[in-house]
């Protein structure tokens, strides 16, 4: 019998990585992250079923690994946004984007 691959196999990497790059982003990257690591979680269980049958089950097991990794980045920043705006509040903020367009205005 022909082993057949998992489905969205590249799609869940995909998705992790992704996810891993916009944790930067206020912690929007947790969206795809956690889609992904639901996809890696459903393909797993179909895997478990018939693992004779498939043949890409380290490539989910990776892409289960980088979206978890980035599930917890993005919790992370999260966390962190929540802690400036609890103890600096707007003011933090608005220091912080007014060094910026300093820089960015020195830089031209």
């Amino acid at each position: 019998m022909e082993q057949e691959k998992l489905p969205n196999g590249t799609m869940i990497i995909v998705l992790g990585i992704l996810g891993y790059l916009c944790c930067c982003l206020a912690g929007l990257g947790i969206i795809p992250s956690a889609i992904a690591y639901f996809m890696a979680t459903k393909a797993e269980k179909i895997y478990a079923e018939n693992p004779e049958g498939y043949d890409n089950a380290g490539q989910i097991k990776t892409g289960k690994i980088v979206a978890l990794i980035a599930v917890i980045l993005n919790v992370l920043v999260m966390i962190r946004w929540i802690y400036v705006f609890a103890t600096g509040g707007m003011e933090a903020i608005q220091e912080a984007i007014s060094q910026i367009q300093e820089g960015m205005d020195a830089a031209q």
